[in-house]
C-alpha cells in the first residue's frame, strides 16, 4: 500500500482507532504510539555489481505503558500532513516498524474495518538474489571442464623434464 493509498484510508475512517495485524495474525498492541513519519532511502549496489535505490515510508511504533491510549486514523493524518515535505511523493509503500524483541519492518498490504477500528494488515519482508542471471550457479556459467589427468609414468624424479 502506498501513502496515497493509506492516507484515503486514514481519512475515510477518520474517527476509528487504529489497528495493525502482523503477519502472523499478531496485533501491535492497541496502546501503541507512531513516533516517526519518515522518508527511508535505502543505496546499494547488489552482488551483481548494479547500482539500486529503495526509497519508503517508515512508520514508527512505539509501545508505553499508557495503556489508555487510542490513536484513531483521524489523528495520523494529521500527523502525515505535518510531515509533508519530509516525503517527496506519496507513490512511496508504506511499512511498519515495530519492535518486540527484534526491531523489525513490515510492508502494509491492505486495510479495513475490524471490530469498529480501521486495521492496517501487514506483509513479510524477504530476502531476494537481485542479480540471479550473473550469480546463481548454473545461471550464468557453462560447466566446469572435466579435468584430464596425465598418466604418472611421463616424468620420473631426476628425469628433470618438468
Amino acid at each position: 500500500m502506498n501513502i496515497t493509498e493509506f492516507l484515503s484510508q486514514l481519512r475515510v475512517h477518520a474517527d476509528k482507532p487504529l489497528a495493525i495485524v502482523l503477519p502472523d495474525g499478531g496485533m501491535i498492541p492497541a496502546h501503541f504510539h507512531i513516533t516517526e513519519v519518515g522518508h527511508v532511502t535505502k543505496r546499494f549496489i547488489d552482488c551483481g555489481g548494479t547500482r539500486r535505490t529503495l526509497e519508503t515510508c517508515l512508520l514508527q511504533t512505539w509501545v508505553h505503558s499508557d495503556v489508555d491510549h487510542r490513536l484513531v486514523a483521524g489523528k495520523l493524518a494529521t500527523i502525515f500532513d505535518k510531515a509533508g515535505d519530509v516525503l517527496p511523493h506519496h507513490d512511496l509503500p508504506v511499512e511498519i516498524e515495530y519492535e518486540d524483541g527484534v526491531v523489525a519492518q513490515f510492508p502494509v498490504e491492505s486495510a479495513e474495518v475490524i471490530d469498529g477500528a480501521l486495521a492496517f494488515h501487514c506483509g513479510w519482508k524477504h530476502t531476494d538474489c537481485l542479480a540471479r542471471g550473473i550469480c546463481l550457479p548454473g545461471e550464468c556459467c557453462t560447466p566446469e571442464p572435466a579435468l584430464t589427468i596425465l598418466p604418472q609414468t611421463c616424468c620420473t624424479p631426476g628425469s628433470k623434464c618438468c
